[in-house]
């Protein structure tokens, strides 16, 4: 049987996970590989650094699937605190779950149009380029609206823990202030000729802070049930 403080250090090492993955893909292979309004250039990159891309792809699924088990246990252990609020929260992850998931399929269309395949011969050179900068940017609107869901999702979590005598306040709050910044961040990004998000290196901060600071304590420190329960 697994205690209570080990379930919950499972759930800190998913955790560290969904970080990890998180900031492979998006910081070591799209933003590196994506060049702004150069196709040419962009799929350049892609077909050069072809198996770079794809295990940004798998590090995306992967950062899916083990997002599961963390929100699953945070919830297995908050739920008798405010359990409409968990409830709730839950359904937005659930579906920022599958809104990115399937977005997913825009990211991985690039490669199939840089395949040089003979089904797309009729297509010159320029246009499968534009075509995958435009699967690219869909893909990042998607990503976006999904990161929506997931703002909320984190607002109603830092609530939580900020009620719950489990683990510090400060992370509640920390984690409240993440889903914030990443509402801004996104809604940002829509509201902006060409979709452009000047805010995002300073929204990036506090989104790293609150999601690692609880990633670190259940990880490290665990829960203490007979706090949660008092």
């Amino acid at each position: 049987m697994i205690s209570d403080k080990n379930t919950a250090r499972i759930a800190g090492f998913c955790y560290l996970i969904v970080i990890a993955t998180g900031l492979f893909s998006e910081v070591f292979v799209r933003q590196a590989l994506n060049v702004p309004n150069d196709a040419l250039a962009t799929a350049h990159n892609i077909q050069i650094n072809e198996m770079l891309y794809r295990w940004g792809f798998v590090a995306d699924l992967i950062n899916f699937i083990v997002g599961i088990p963390t929100v699953v246990i945070i919830y297995h252990f908050f739920k008798k605190s405010n359990k409409i609020l968990l409830q709730i929260a839950m359904a937005f992850v659930i579906i920022q779950t599958a809104i990115i998931a399937v977005n997913l399929l825009n990211q991985i269309t690039p490669l199939l149009l840089l395949s040089n395949a003979t089904y797309l011969n009729s297509f010159q050179e320029n246009q499968l380029a534009t075509l995958s900068l435009l699967y690219l940017t869909v893909q990042s609107q998607g990503y976006g609206i999904g990161l929506v869901f997931f703002g909320f999702y984190c607002i109603l979590i830092g609530y939580v823990l900020f009620k719950s005598n489990a683990l510090p306040k400060i992370i509640g709050v920390a984690y409240a202030i993440a889903g914030l910044c990443y509402l801004i961040n996104s809604f940002t990004m829509f509201l902006s000729k060409g979709f452009v998000n000047p805010l995002f290196l300073y929204l990036a901060i506090p989104i790293f802070i609150g999601e690692l600071s609880l990633c670190l304590w259940l990880l490290i420190k665990g829960i203490d049930i007979s706090k949660l329960e008092n």
